[in-house]
């Protein structure tokens, strides 16, 4: 028996003393059914099903409350309507529809005609493609009830000042499949995330905020299912509430989808303890179905015109702004309420402590492109819950004007794309043209980029606003080159992927010092070895060391190679997961990465928040927060700012309470003798050098002493090593 409710609940399946209160956006449809499905052995799929006729529309919701349904409910809907795919509308009661709002998911997707609501065989009639009578309910997932309803409450949020963040990216299963000081049983899962030994390397590494790659549920798209690949990263969304069960360790998969969302649960709470934040990598820009003849799992069979972006022509075809198929419409106030309303969730529930937004220009979309000031974005400055989260913008899509970095709103940070390709340009690619006799790019954008990209992120109301932290600063991420691959690899290797290497991008700026690829036992190609390694102390120095909030991809720090795979979005395995037998060179990588952000957490002069003036700040120290110096310690004049040929340059950082940081840059091939300039009080202590392959081989070269003990004076002139950095304290 259905009882009908004065108001309608909320969207989706939601538990109560009265039973379950169940409602669903299908705002075109005809009619639509509740279908709960029960375990039936005599069937010839395993399952029987009841469909219930919910009540509607009232603004386009049907909805109703059910008596005596429980947690562990496997249900779905079925949606009667037009057939008219030249109008857009797809309505086929024959396929078993996911709730859009489903807490639970459990079931694999069967690719093949029964999931597609229009017959494969390419018959049509004056509306399009005909519709195909094929029950799908055993080739779909279903959507589970879950209660959490009495759930304790998450800890409280560690809330990591920005200025004190280090991001560090990761994946789920890649992090710690391979992590050997993790029970088997739990390695690659949510449990094995959060275990002792994986927590102790975050910590002693000195991240604050994990970023995880998307752990909505998600499945793979046809054309990896056909090739014996999954889509490893998980960007194509199933269920935007539902944790994906992949995830999870063998025990909770078994009890159900109740039992994974306790072990994500468990997981952040872990976390929590430890001090470390949970963010979030989500896809709100697209979904798993696919372009305009995909699957029909969900969205597409309750509501294709509210929920998807389309051409505008006839017939209705899908806008692709995402380069997968289907952008979802942001200029529809319910596509806008599913964001935030999944947000919520997993900020309230899950307590997560924040997200970053896959492909986040679309998400801002209004009827003339992208507006900083769309709903959507204003919702999230507004929301008294996800303003106060971590919000990370990838501040670009694939659609006209896509290209936004610095255009996002406070409080977003966004990444930086900009000071991935300069630090990449400066410490590889003109090296590597100048190996070659060719000119280089100077040192103006990198400076740039080391003082907190002001030229990006300083245009704001009032001006300077957001600050250095609205930057996060990368060289590696999960899409590209690895930080090791980044200096072995002129070219990218995907053939892996099946795509005849043709997936990935060509703009790598990378440079393999002179062969392709790694250097084996022999002793070809041995002398490019320790330059190699150089190379990547200096990006990861330059990464860790400037202004903004700096990001790692995990294994960085230990040298992860995915052998020149550039795009291993479908590697699930050992190509993409992380290696934790430490040869001595990764363990000597490691520490210096450790010892890189226990710089920074030291040091004030590499925590700023505020842009740089440039000047003394008022009522703080005389000296001028930020200045540039040339290897002679003069001024940098507009000539030396905008010559090529200039590599070499000195920048002094001066916090608030008067400490300061020089860092001397030798980008070119030849040693450079660099004046030290004047400190206050006295000399300049030298905390590192990227010419060191360990922090304890750390002396300084100028003999004034050892283990970070050298105190040059001012006035003395150093010899500073081809293409190396050097950190120093006053």
């Amino acid at each position: 028996m259905i009882v009908t409710r004065a108001l309608p609940p909320r969207l989706g399946a939601h538990l109560s003393p009265e039973g379950l209160e169940v409602a669903v956006l299908a705002s075109h449809a005809d009619a639509v059914d509740l279908c709960l499905l029960d375990r039936d052995p005599s069937s010839t799929d395993g399952w029987s099903e009841r469909r219930l006729p919910l009540e509607g529309p009232v603004h386009g919701v049907w909805s109703a409350r059910v008596p005596g349904v429980a947690a562990g409910q496997h249900y779905g809907f079925r949606a009667h309507g037009r057939w008219d795919p030249r109008a857009g509308t797809r309505y086929n009661p024959a396929k078993l529809l996911l709730d859009p709002y489903a807490r639970g998911v459990q079931g694999e997707l069967e690719l093949g005609q029964a999931v597609h609501g229009h017959r494969l065989d390419a018959e049509q009639d004056e509306r399009g493609p005909l519709p195909d009578p094929t029950d799908s309910r055993a080739a779909v997932p279903h959507s589970v009830v879950v209660d959490d309803r009495f759930d304790a409450p998450p800890v409280p949020l560690p809330e990591v000042p920005w200025g004190e963040t280090v991001v560090y990216e990761a994946h789920v299963r890649g992090l710690t499949a391979q992590l050997t000081q993790v029970p088997a049983e739990l390695r690659g899962t949510y449990a094995g995330l959060a275990h002792p030994a994986t927590i102790a390397h975050l910590q002693e590494l000195g991240v604050t905020t994990l970023e995880l790659l998307p752990i909505h549920a998600s499945v793979s798209e046809p054309h990896l299912v056909e090739q014996g690949l999954t889509n490893y990263w998980g960007y194509n969304t199933l269920a935007f509430f539902a944790p994906e069960p992949r995830y999870a360790t063998a025990a909770a998969r078994a009890a159900g989808p109740q039992a994974v969302l306790t072990e994500v649960k468990g997981m952040v709470r872990l976390l929590h303890e430890a001090g470390i934040e949970v963010v979030l990598d989500v896809v709100y820009n697209h979904t798993c179905e696919g372009g305009t003849d995909g699957p029909q799992l969900s969205w597409r069979g309750l509501d294709p015109t509210v929920y998807y972006l389309h051409d505008g022509g006839s017939p209705a075809r899908f806008a692709d702004v995402t380069g997968c198929g289907n952008s979802l419409d942001f200029r529809r106030p319910r596509v806008v309420q599913m964001a935030l309303d999944s947000l919520r969730y997993w900020a309230e529930v899950v307590g997560v402590d924040g997200f970053r937004f896959d492909l986040a220009v679309t998400l801002g979309r209004g009827e003339e492109g992208f507006d900083p000031d769309h709903p959507f974005l204003v919702a999230l400055q507004a929301d008294p819950v996800l303003s106060r989260r971590k919000l990370i913008a990838e501040p670009w899509d694939v659609g006209p004007g896509g290209w936004r970095t610095g255009g996002f709103p406070a409080p977003f940070s966004e990444w930086n794309d900009r000071f991935r390709d300069a630090v990449r340009t400066f410490w590889l690619v003109d090296p590597g043209q100048a190996a070659h006799g060719r000119p280089g790019s100077g040192v103006a954008e990198l400076a740039t980029r080391l003082a907190g990209s002001a030229d990006l992120f300083g245009y704001s109301d009032p001006p300077l606003m957001r600050g250095v932290v609205a930057s996060v600063n990368y060289v590696t991420a999960h899409d590209g080159f690895t930080l090791a691959d980044l200096v072995a690899y002129s070219h990218k290797h995907n053939h892996a992927n099946r795509e005849g290497n043709r997936d990935g991008t060509d703009n790598n700026r990378s440079w393999n010092h002179g062969l392709e690829g790694p250097v084996g036992a022999s002793s070809v190609g041995m002398e490019i070895v320790p330059l190699r390694r150089r190379s990547i102390r200096n990006l990861l120095g330059t990464l860790v060391l400037s202004a903004g909030v700096p990001m790692l991809t995990a294994g960085d720090e230990i040298g992860r190679t995915q052998h020149g795979n550039n795009n291993a979005y479908c590697q699930d395995g050992e190509l993409s997961w992380l290696h934790w037998d430490l040869s001595p060179w990764r363990s000597d990588l490691l520490a210096t990465t450790q010892h890189l952000l226990r710089l920074r957490r030291e040091h004030p002069a590499l925590r700023e928040t505020e842009f740089y003036l440039g000047r003394p700040r008022p009522g703080h120290d005389p000296r001028p927060d930020l200045d540039w110096l040339t290897p002679q310690a003069t001024a940098f004049d507009h000539d030396r700012w905008h010559d090529p040929a200039v590599r070499t340059l000195q920048m002094i950082r001066t916090a608030r309470d008067g400490s300061a940081v020089l860092m001397i840059i030798n980008g070119s091939l030849d040693p450079v003798e660099v004046t030290v300039p004047p400190a206050v009080p006295g000399a300049w202590q030298l905390l590192w050098d990227s010419v060191a392959e360990h922090p304890e081989d750390l002396t300084d070269p100028d003999g004034a002493g050892a283990n970070g003990a050298g105190a040059p004076s001012p006035g003395t002139v150093l010899l500073v090593e081809p293409l190396s950095m050097r950190v120093y304290a006053g």
